[in-house]
């Protein structure tokens, strides 16, 4: 064998599982672990017969990695070496390293929680921190643990942070490979590009085949891009080969893109993250990164998880940048500034705290976990996400109310597929249209195959179906195809109806059946509570009701991607059960009156809506309450004496005492039910609310032996000196006020008090015009000290009153009195 970088560690990681049943591999990209370490390890003692399985992420790396170790010694795949991918498998009986890909071996976990007969698990690549790789790992140290003592778990990564990775596996021992990379010159941009992606991609292909010799890898977010620069470089040298390379190629397509160029001949391979790490392409010595990746986002408010486009982290940087030394000296282009390298993230955040978490809760039921936090995770699962998901399971009848797997969760398991999509087609099989349930899974788990000119919609999924029915092999509907003929293995014939696609979506998406919105076209409510969209001009625009498969997390009406009609008789068939008969009384603030209506819905939609007679009455006054709440106590029929009232009571029960009620605006409409409500018998409208006795209502929250007390502790009126009863205004409860003619006080010493004598009042002397002259809360200190200033200045302005020298001992008046001695 030819040696390579990760040759060196080796000794050192077989003395590491001598001793302890773990250890962490770090090593750079291209030191070779991936096909040095299983080969390594199959003469360990402690391995005996036993198995090495080696989880993979890519479908790709995985066979290039077991075609490597198989070719090394010099044997087919499928002999010592083997491996089992989607739709793929090449496994013999003298397999003794297996190459499995995450989602493979989580069913191979779940079949045989102690591994039995496989004495080493190796993850490798594990930065990457899938989903399911992460549940894997959870898994396995579980079961290490609790069943398995002797078996080993390694954790191989060029970039991956050991210590936390190292802890969860019990303390076990870091091995670090230096590597033997060959040096990699890497060139920034002057600036941000701040054109199209595909044409600085296109732009940079073409300088680096000028500047360099050698084959190129372009790393791209996704096919799309892929597909355009591919056609940016359409009449590049005739020396030169362009081969896309990405997931949903076929096995074929992806063994072209990566085996060795002729010899003279240059290739330029346009990769997604595939190409990222376990890979070797013959030839490349020219990495040109587009700095982007798409990564799936799921949105709680949509359930729909998507891929958005993200600038890739400084690891990712780094695995791409070691694509170009991995056989001789090469050339890294970065399509970005040196400075925003430096911004990037330093890792890729793990999936698991941006999935939808309903596969992961379906997996962690199957094993048994109704307690996630107790799993040893390298990332805890969001608590809210985690629920959120175990609602789902419960509504599709995977789980019971404790989260127990039931048996038809157990079925939904072994299918291997989202929940919704394996609910889906075992419901399918259940009602004879197993085949056509089985295509709307596959179709619905990848990208959409149908491709329509500029201008055209079409989100009907029962044409998708037709074409698939159709007998049609081409692109991507192949792996369609094959992954749904593996779906309906074993099934009795049956003729397939199209016009269920919708029915059986249903199964799929009970919280987005949707109903056309009243004197709209294409605008629909979902049984979720969300509102959603067609495009403009889609032809199933009119359709009274649709189950929507794909839309987006927009936060007006989501975009309509993929649906398809149902009948409201299909949707009473198959949810009979969760539709809800109700009587709706409600307030309309825009009627400005209680509406009553018969409604059957399911969830947020309304099956049917219709005027409801007669009501019940309690049911009424609730509305209203909620009415008089909505339009502010302002709109209850209040009169100046009950408000005087209302003010007097506030007063009191700030200087009184507490016993006294709250009768506050806050008080009140907090209390509306208890107060207000009794009064409204055969009101209904706002214009009914002049009928409430609003004063009786209002004195009854106040007990009798109070209201015998009010008088006495917070009067009406006053009688001054002069005779005459003047009256308190308590608009502010915390200084009632007297305002009065200063010549109506002549004689009064004490300023007069309330509340038993314990409050004074603010008391605003008045000139005969009944204009302020002085406020005060203490006469005796007026008299003494302000008396004279004031008397003064009133005494020219109203030269006929009377305005003594002494006025403790002057008369008071109501009225104009001449000066004493004028002659008359």
């Amino acid at each position: 064998m030819d040696s390579l970088p990760v040759d060196e560690a080796l000794p050192r990681l077989k003395e590491a599982l001598a001793a302890r049943n773990a250890a962490v591999l770090v090593a750079p990209p291209g030191a070779g672990k991936t096909t040095r370490v299983p080969l390594a390890l199959l003469d360990a003692s402690w391995l005996g017969r036993g198995k090495i399985v080696m989880q993979e992420p890519r479908r790709l790396a995985a066979r290039a990695a077991a075609r490597r170790m198989a070719a090394t010694l010099g044997e087919a795949v499928g002999e010592t070496v083997g491996y089992r991918v989607r739709l793929d498998t090449k496994v013999g009986p003298r397999t003794r390293i297996e190459v499995v890909t995450d989602g493979l071996f989580l069913r191979m976990l779940q079949d045989d929680p102690s591994l039995d007969g496989i004495g080493c698990v190796i993850f490798d690549e594990l930065h990457e921190r899938g989903l399911e790789t992460d549940l894997s790992f959870a898994l396995v140290r579980e079961a290490q643990t609790a069943l398995r003592e002797d078996l080993r778990v390694i954790a191989m990564s060029a970039t991956l942070d050991p210590g936390p990775v190292a802890d969860r596996l019990g303390g076990a021992s870091v091995v670090e490979s230096a590597g033997r990379m060959f040096p990699v010159d890497t060139r920034y941009l002057d600036r941000e590009s701040t054109g199209r992606i595909e044409d600085g991609v296109a732009t940079a292909v073409r300088r680096a085949l000028s500047e360099e010799s050698g084959s190129a890898l372009v790393f791209l977010p996704g096919v799309g891009e892929i597909r355009r620069v591919e056609e940016r470089l359409h009449g590049l040298g005739g020396d030169v080969d362009v081969a896309p390379l990405y997931g949903d190629l076929s096995p074929a397509e992806q063994d072209r893109a990566i085996a060795p160029s002729p010899v003279s001949r240059r290739k330029i391979v346009l990769a997604t993250s595939i190409a990222e790490t376990s890979l070797t392409i013959e030839g490349v010595r020219i990495v040109i990164d587009s700095g982007q990746m798409r990564v799936p986002k799921f949105s709680p408010r949509s359930g729909m998880t998507r891929l958005e486009t993200v600038r890739v982290s400084q690891a990712s940087a780094d695995q791409r940048r070691g694509r170009a030394g991995r056989l001789e000296p090469g050339v890294c282009y970065r399509l970005w500034p040196e400075e925003t390298q430096r911004g990037l993230l330093p890792f890729t955040p793990p999936e698991i705290l941006d999935a939808d978490l309903a596969p992961l809760a379906l997996e962690l039921a199957a094993w048994g976990a109704n307690d996630a936090a107790s799993l040893p995770w390298l990332t805890p699962p969001p608590a809210s996400s985690l629920a959120t998901a175990r609602a789902l399971l419960t509504d599709l009848a995977a789980i019971d109310d404790n989260g127990a797997i039931t048996p038809h969760g157990r079925a939904m398991v072994r299918l291997g597929q989202h929940p919704r999509l394996a609910h889906l087609v075992l419901k399918g099989r259940e009602m004879g249209q197993g085949r056509v349930a089985a295509l709307l899974a596959a179709i619905l788990s990848e990208r959409d195959f149908l491709r329509l000119p500029p201008g055209q919609r079409d989100a009907d999924l029962r044409h998708r179906v037709d074409i698939a029915l159709s007998g049609k092999r081409d692109g991507a509907l192949r792996l369609i195809l094959e992954q749904a003929r593996r779906l309906t293995q074993n099934q009795v014939r049956e003729t397939p109806a199209v016009s269920m696609t919708g029915a059986l979506l249903a199964l799929a998406y009970p919280d987005r059946i949707g109903r056309r919105r009243p004197g709209t076209t294409g605008r629909y409510l979902l049984s979720g509570g969300r509102g959603a969209a067609l495009p403009e001009g889609d032809p199933m625009a009119n359709e009274e009701f649709l189950v929507v498969a794909d839309l987006d997390g927009s936060t007006q009406d989501s975009r309509i991607f993929l649906a398809a009609p149902i009948t409201a008789a299909e949707i009473q068939e198959l949810y009979d059960d969760r539709i809800v008969e109700e009587q709706i009384v409600q307030w309309s603030p825009r009627d400005g009156a209680v509406l009553a209506r018969q409604r059957r819905r399911l969830g947020a939609m309304a099956l049917e809506d219709k005027p409801f007679a007669k009501p019940d009455a309690e049911k009424v006054r609730a509305a209203m309450v909620d009415g008089v709440r909505q339009l502010g106590l302002g709109a209850l029929p209040w009169s100046d004496d009950l408000a005087r009232w209302r003010e007097r009571i506030a007063f009191l029960r700030q200087h009184a005492g507490e016993d006294w009620p709250d009768l506050s605006n806050t008080a009140l409409l907090a209390s509306l039910d208890g107060w207000l409500a009794p009064f409204l018998d055969g009101v209904s409208r706002k214009d009914h609310l002049t009928r409430i006795d609003l004063t009786a209502a209002l004195k009854a929250l106040v007990p009798w032996e109070k209201q015998r007390e009010l008088d006495r502790l917070a009067p009406t009126h006053i009688e001054v000196p002069s005779g005459s009863r003047v009256p308190i205004d308590y608009a502010n409860p915390a200084e009632p006020t007297l305002s009065v003619r200063l010549q109506e006080m002549f004689g009064l010493t004490d300023t007069p008090r309330i509340a038993g004598g314990k409050v004074p009042l603010t008391v605003h002397l008045l000139s005969p015009a009944r204009r302020p002259v002085q406020v005060t809360r203490d006469l005796a200190s007026f008299w003494s000290n302000g008396y004279k200033a004031v008397k003064a200045e009133l005494k020219g302005r109203y030269p006929r009153h009377y305005w003594p020298d002494d006025p403790l001992i002057a008369e008071p008046t109501a009225r104009v009195r001449p000066r004493p001695n004028s002659g008359r």
